[in-house]
């Protein structure tokens, strides 16, 4: 019984020998298993697949984990806000001590102290003053930050999802949102790791040329054609094969984990019939496109696998039935590159079938036409076919049953399994006698170079990370665009020692600083890079990082992701993102920073895995350039913002202290302390941080470039911080001084003969703070929606309906009265309202003087695209009104003037974008909320 679960444990792994593969079939393909299997081993094949479904989520690293670059700013920010809080804090104390050092102000006439007080321990004292200004000044912390970015990742994540440009109608599927805390990571990557097949290419196999015995052919008409002959030829040729054929096309036929449908008639009166007189009706199923176009094109040349019962597989020749027993399956992993089977003929010969890589066939065989067929190797790469090497042998009886007792014993070792079945795997697969290799075509996806070549313009430099033989890989590199024709390609490859291998990489890291001119690409093998990341990590690094593009070749599963852990933990600290479709790139999408699957044919792995799931490779580019770019300027924002509104609040609550003698005596009510952050100024922010579109999605789509001005944690770098921070000062300084002098020093204002009190001054300060760093917010807005009107206009309103509310009533729950008729009185005075204009006015002109200064003298890529020509025939600013080529970027005074007169309106603007434009798409995203038409400007 051990021995057959063993057995069956060896079937549920799928393999693809090409592409370092090693996948667990999911709930379907188990379904299928069922042909073979009893329901006993059925059962227990659910459970094993549940087991390593468990074990492959825990060994999956929590997304939580990947601490973007944006939190990691946010930190470094609250760390320095901290120490300005300990610094207000101490200083606070001292001058309350030092101030309290002469008697007038230590002990007052109207405060005298206690025989307690006078008694007290002086450092306790010192320490209780130190611990009540932290109180008072620890608004400046923004705690509902954390809050408000949480939601806007959250919300803003269903953005993805909703986007119709990424919705795939072939298969039904929409992009996909596994974790939402790494948004704004979409709009700061370097480097983009990627695999070729299924994410590059659709994954979808067709049977192209084999070589068999040394004899190249290719299918023509359903025919096996020796290379080079006519088509007349090919009418005429008989379908019968030669024995070295058919022995080829059944080792095809039966090494491989494909299943069939058993509900298929026997008979072939309805179905389709191929040359060879076999139906078309058989419909395979296998996880692995390789087996499946290999075992279908097997059928067609005469050799059909027709099922399997039980571990009795049929296959029929020409229509000639012949049963093998199925012993044994050899399983397959990446490191020795090819799977294996063990069947019992008829007559009752032990043979075993084997097919994998070239370097994993190749040298086992000693027999067979190995020189004709390596050369029919390298030429089906160099058509971008992917390979596959097919050999075989037999066993004595003897032999046999010594192997037979080696598997048996591996498989049930307590200790060392896998290593020990690895050495019986190594010694049954030894002389071999080749048959042949196959080439297989896998075609490009769609719009796979432009998206590249949209990554590379966007200073994204693009890895791809394959199993697939190097001239394979080289030719699919250069026709998805991924080496440019005129590219010089430098290679790391078939690299023997280490001494070499350092010694190659000394002279291209020479020629590569020797010339700066031509880009270069670089190609390395899997056995090469192993030398290389030994002990040259430094040296291999610097080599990949002056090259435009890097293609990796001949990879193992673990291979990529070293490589991506290499460049991720370089000085330079680069973002990273890995895409892929399959169980092999598991690995790697968890190593980068940002993990994409693709929704392939290879099961659901890597998208179980990945932070993001999108259908085809093209959608990476709006990903990217788009959704991206949104994220991180609106997170951006949000975080700088956040941190410039408490500096507003607290400021003047530290400066107050110098007029009351650092009593600890609070500015504000504890009402709108409380409120200021969860009601006063949540909502315009979050709005922003979730609708925000400075550049029109088609425009950033279409000019790439504009993603180099957001990279590199361009907006929450140190400069963007202090300009922030000392305009938050900036304002709380005038908020301050500003009502201060314009109304402290005058009593008799308030028109009643009360006296402008405390809590009056505190509440002008407050509104003049409201409304300035709502306006702030409301400046900040390139992208106006009905939503952003009603809470920037409307947090106004609240603030000041709630304060008239508030400050109207007696409340009874509340232990003092300190605000009844204050608000009211403050707005029944004309100089209140004059210093709340002219205090406002005067904060937000230094900030709009700055931007209009900038904008002229040093605009950005991004500034300027939102002021020039954004696409074919359409001249639209970014305030969605229209101007006529040439104009400067002077008159956008002008047209200010234009929208606020109403001459200009949002939904007069149209515009369209033309199928014929690179990067066309039919904007049905719901980014695009605009009141624009598809028609022309």
């Amino acid at each position: 019984m051990e021995r057959q679960i063993s057995r069956f444990v060896g079937r549920i792994t799928l393999q693809d020998h090409s592409e370092d593969i090693v996948r667990p079939l999911g709930p379907e393909n188990l379904l299928l298993r069922g042909a073979r299997l009893k329901n006993t081993k059925e059962i227990f094949g659910v459970a094993v697949y549940t087991g390593m479904e468990a074990k492959m989520a825990l060994n999956y690293k929590s997304k939580s984990q990947k601490r973007s670059a944006v939190e990691k700013s946010m930190n470094t920010f609250l760390l320095v806000y901290l120490i300005i809080l300990l610094f207000e804090a101490i200083l606070s104390t001292i001058l309350k001590y030092a101030w309290q050092a002469e008697g007038k102000w230590d002990e007052p006439w109207y405060n005298q102290k206690t025989e307690h007080d006078r008694n007290s321990s002086k450092i306790l004292k010192f320490i209780s003053d130190f611990l009540a200004f932290l109180v008072l000044y620890n608004f400046i912390i923004p705690i509902s930050l954390y809050v408000t970015v949480e939601m806007q990742k959250f919300l803003g994540s269903f953005f993805i999802s909703w986007d119709l440009d990424l919705y795939h109608e072939e298969s039904n599927q929409r992009a996909q949102v596994n974790t939402s805390d790494l948004n704004e990571e979409l709009g700061q990557v370097e480097y983009v790791f990627t695999d070729k097949t299924g994410t590059l290419t659709e994954n979808e196999m067709q049977f192209r040329e084999c070589s068999v015995n040394g004899i190249k052919y290719q299918e023509i008409n359903g025919k096996l054609v020796p290379e080079g002959v006519t088509v007349d030829y090919v009418d005429g040729a008989s379908t019968s094969l030669s024995l070295e054929e058919e022995l080829f096309f059944k080792a095809v036929s039966l090494c491989h984990t494909v299943q069939i449908s058993h509900e298929q008639p026997n008979s072939c009166v309805d179905g389709l019939r191929f040359s060879n007189g076999l139906s078309s009706q058989l419909e395979y199923y296998a996880s692995s496109p390789d087996e499946k176009a290999l075992v279908e094109a097997s059928r067609r040349m005469g050799v059909a696998f027709s099922g399997s019962n039980g571990e009795i597989m049929d296959i029929k020749i020409l229509g000639k039935l012949e049963r093998y027993k199925l012993l044994h399956v050899l399983e397959f992993d990446p490191n020795r590159r090819r799977m294996s089977v063990i069947v019992e003929s008829s007559s009752g010969e032990n043979i075993l079938f084997t097919k994998g890589a070239e370097s994993a066939i190749l040298p086992n065989a000693k027999s067979g036409e190995i020189d004709r067929t390596r050369l029919h190797v390298d030429e089906f790469a160099l058509k971008g076919l992917r390979t596959l090497c097919v050999a075989y042998r037999k066993f004595t009886p003897e032999e046999y049953r010594e192997i037979d007792q080696h598997l048996h014993d591996a498989r049930t070792a307590l200790h060392q399994r896998e290593e020990r079945l690895a050495d019986v795997f190594d010694l049954i697969e030894r002389d071999l006698e080749l048959l042949g290799a196959t080439g297989v075509e896998d075609k490009l996806q769609d719009k796979v170079l432009e998206t590249i070549e949209a990554l590379r313009l966007a200073g994204i430099k693009v890895w791809v990370l394959t199993g697939d033989k190097h001239e394979t890989a080289v030719s699919v590199s250069l026709s998805c665009g991924h080496f440019h024709r005129t590219m010089n390609i430098l290679e790391l490859v078939q690299q023997k020692s280490d001494h070499e291998c350092a010694e190659q990489l000394r002279q291209l890291d020479r020629r590569l600083k020797e010339d700066h001119v031509i880009q270069h690409g670089l190609v390395v093998d899997g056995a090469s890079l192993s030398l290389a990341l030994r002990g040259h990590e430094k040296l291999f690094m610097d080599v990949c990082k002056n090259c435009s593009a890097v293609l990796c070749c001949r990879m193992a599963p673990l291979q990529k992701a070293k490589v991506v852990r290499l460049l991720k933990i370089s000085p330079e600290k680069p973002i990273t993102l890995a895409i892929g479709d399959g169980a092999n790139d598991v690995s790697m999408i968890q190593e980068a920073h940002v993990g994409i699957g693709i929704m392939g044919k290879e099961g659901r792995q890597a998208v179980r895995n990945s932070d993001y799931a999108i259908a085809r490779f093209k959608f990476l580019s709006k990903l990217l350039l788009v959704h991206g770019h949104y994220y991180y300027i609106r997170i951006a924002t949000l975080v700088q913002y956040f941190f410039y509104k408490n500096v507003c609040f607290i400021t003047p609550q530290f400066l107050y202290q110098f007029l009351c003698l650092f009593s600890q005596q609070t500015l504000y009510d504890s009402v709108y302390l409380t409120l200021y952050n969860i009601c006063f100024t949540s909502l315009p922010i979050l709005m922003y941080s979730l609708f925000e579109q400075h550049v029109h999605p088609h425009v950033l789509h279409t000019k790439p470039g504009l993603y180099r001005d957001i990279s590199k944690n361009a907006l929450l770098g140190y400069k963007p911080f202090l300009y922030w921070t000392f305009l938050g000062f900036g304002h709380a300084f005038i908020f301050f001084f500003g009502s201060y002098f314009l109304m402290g020093e005058d009593t008799s204002l308030l028109g009643n003969g009360q006296m402008f009190g405390n809590w009056t001054f505190g509440t002008l300060v407050f509104t003049v703070m409201v409304l300035t760093v709502t306006m702030k917010m409301a400046l900040e807005t390139q992208f106006w929606t009905w939503i952003n009107h009603f809470v920037t206009w409307g947090s106004i309103a609240f603030y000041f309906i709630f304060s008239l509310f508030y400050g109207g009533i007696i409340w009874p729950f509340l232990h003092t009265q300190d605000m009844y008729f204050v608000f009211v009185q403050l707005l029944s005075s004309g100089s209140a309202w004059f210093a709340i204009i002219i205090m406002t006015t005067a904060c937000l002109c230094l900030d709009v003087l700055k931007k209009v200064i900038y904008r002229q003298l040093y605009p950005t890529s991004t500034e300027k695209a939102q002021l020039t020509e954004t696409g074919s025939g359409i001249n639209c600013l970014d305030s969605m009104c229209c101007y006529t080529s040439g104009e400067t970027a002077c008159a956008s005074f002008r047209r200010l003037l234009d929208r606020v007169m109403g001459r200009c309106t949002a939904p007069q603007v149209t515009r369209s974008w033309s199928e014929m434009d690179p990067y066309y798409s039919n904007d049905r995203s719901i980014l695009t909320l605009s009141a624009m038409d598809s028609t022309t400007c």
